[in-house]
């Protein structure tokens, strides 16, 4: 029997990746659009919802806990179980790494605040509920994420600008890999428990490797380059976005990584994706260094 996944934000950046990945596995997709569907109709005989959606920081604190409360109800009512991209911002700079699901959400920013709340309310509710936390993502195409806006946005001008400590470690998430997670646990969600935290390990790299990993795929290798972080303090006072971003600087001067046993544990099989076959996806195709057969054979598996 084909299973149904709804897809809210199936234009944003999970969102597209999960569509493509519970499609590929066999699943029938629903993409959800807010200027027309409803969404306690779009929930009617769907087994699972896959809540992508993500309004912009500035949004957050007036469209988050209402969207979220949305989701639950509906949730509630239909019986489908919710799977919510989870992030970092609930640990906080103190929490020590490795960030596994049993670290404490020790946040005191406001964005992160947000982000506990809105889980704690999805933990108190009646339905089940699987967050699958990830770090930053890395991007089949260009989708405004800091890797394809910033890091990677001027490499054909040589230059790979990073936004922090470059000899720390940081969390990263290849889109395909964290969906085929998301359809893992979907698959086996009546086995779970009616709340789960399932950190992603994904990727862990410092700047300086992340830059190597990266080189290795371009026609002419880019040299490390640190962001200023002073327009966003000048523009500070009259963008909100700004303001945002510079919240979570820390993020980018704090050593972290996830901790994926449990994931391990509840799909023994899943592998990500080995990023030397994965990083090509994410760069552009004018800047890339033409692959030998047996890498492009790899890329292709």
């Amino acid at each position: 029997m084909t299973q149904t996944a709804l897809i809210l934000g199936a234009s944003g950046r999970f969102g597209r990746a999960a569509a493509e990945g519970f499609e590929q596995a066999g699943w029938q997709v629903k993409r959800f659009c807010r200027g027309r569907d409803s969404l306690a109709q779009a929930v009617a005989g769907v087994d699972v919802i896959v809540n992508g959606w993500n309004p912009a920081y500035p949004d957050w604190a007036a469209q988050v806990p209402q969207l979220h409360r949305q989701v639950i109800k509906a949730a509630e009512t239909s019986g489908a179980t919710v799977i919510v991209p989870g992030n970092v911002y609930v640990f906080g700079a103190k929490t020590p790494a490795p960030w596994s699901e049993s670290s404490p959400h020790a946040a005191v920013n406001p964005l992160g605040r947000i982000r506990i709340e809105m889980e704690e309310a999805y933990r108190a509710s009646d339905a089940q509920v699987i967050v699958l936390r990830a770090g930053d993502f890395l991007d089949t195409e260009a989708s405004g994420n800091w890797f394809d806006a910033m890091i990677t946005a001027k490499l054909d001008k040589g230059k790979f600008i990073y936004p922090g400590r470059a000899d720390i470690p940081h969390a990263w998430a290849y889109l395909p890999d964290l969906a085929g997670a998301a359809v893992g646990l979907a698959n086996r969600r009546a086995a779970l428990p009616q709340f789960l935290d399932v950190p992603f390990a994904g990727y862990t790299l410092t700047g300086e490797e992340m830059l190597a990993a990266v080189n290795a795929h371009l026609r002419r290798p880019a040299r490390l380059k640190q962001m200023s972080w002073l327009p966003l303090q000048l523009a500070r006072p009259f963008w909100p976005m700004g303001r945002c971003l510079l919240e979570m600087r820390y993020l980018w001067d704090t050593p972290h990584s996830l901790n994926g046993d449990l994931l391990q544990q509840l799909l023994p099989a899943f592998q990500v994706t080995p990023l030397e076959q994965a990083l090509p996806h994410c760069l552009p195709e004018a800047l890339r260094a033409p692959q030998s057969g047996e890498m492009r054979k790899a890329a292709m598996a």
